[in-house]
């Protein structure tokens, strides 16, 4: 369905933008740790988690004006 169609909703589009954006950040995290072991890659995702748990801190001291 195009957004040119009479029944076009905008937030179901949006859902497929999600699903897409997911799907290719799996494939490339697929393709970052298909040949790592299973201690690689529970590191892989501890620094990760940590980057994203400092990202979400940064917010959240920018948001309140500290």
């Amino acid at each position: 369905m195009t957004k040119f169609e009479d029944n076009w909703n905008p937030e179901i589009d949006n859902d497929f933008r999600v699903l897409e954006w997911k799907a290719r950040i799996q494939a490339e995290i697929y393709e970052e740790t298909k040949h790592m072991t299973r201690e690689e890659r529970r590191e892989y995702f501890r620094k990760g988690s940590e980057k994203f748990w400092a990202a979400i801190e940064r917010r959240r001291v920018a948001a309140s004006g500290q």
